[in-house]
């Protein structure tokens, strides 16, 4: 399994197999910039449908400003991926990653969901498989 500082290291050769990179890269203007190892609580904010979707989606936005609005709280972004990254994970044995830090999900105290429509309930299972997240 992939260590999370070799992401960092992967990421530029992962991104150059991908058709729309922008799409896992982050640090958007205005993102909150949090220190993950200094949080009390760390936040995993996932949204079932790719970054476009995920960020057009107001909810989804004003529940991350709460969040990362409260001192003890570093919420970090995932997203689902497209099919050319999700192979690519897969293959490479690579889990999800958050936008922010490049951090695992399961480093996160507390995954969520923002649900806009019921087709994105097999989306949640596949962020959750794809975060070595056991279903039971």
């Amino acid at each position: 399994m992939i260590r999370q500082e070799q992401y960092f290291d992967m990421l530029e050769d992962i991104l150059l197999q991908v058709n729309k990179p922008g799409r896992y890269i982050g640090g958007e203007w205005n993102v909150p910039k949090k220190d993950f190892d200094k949080a009390e609580i760390k936040f995993a904010l996932c949204f079932p449908d790719l970054y476009e979707v995920g960020m057009s989606n107001l909810g989804m936005r004003i529940i991350y400003g709460i969040l990362n609005n409260m001192p003890e709280v570093a919420c970090e972004r995932f997203f689902s991926v497209a099919s050319d990254m999700e192979n690519i994970l897969r293959n490479n044995r690579i889990e999800i990653f958050s936008l922010e830090s490049k951090r695992r999900l399961r480093e996160f105290d507390i995954i969520g969901f923002s649900l806009g429509y019921e087709l994105g309930y097999t989306n949640v299972l596949n962020i959750l498989e794809l975060g070595s997240i056991p279903l039971k």
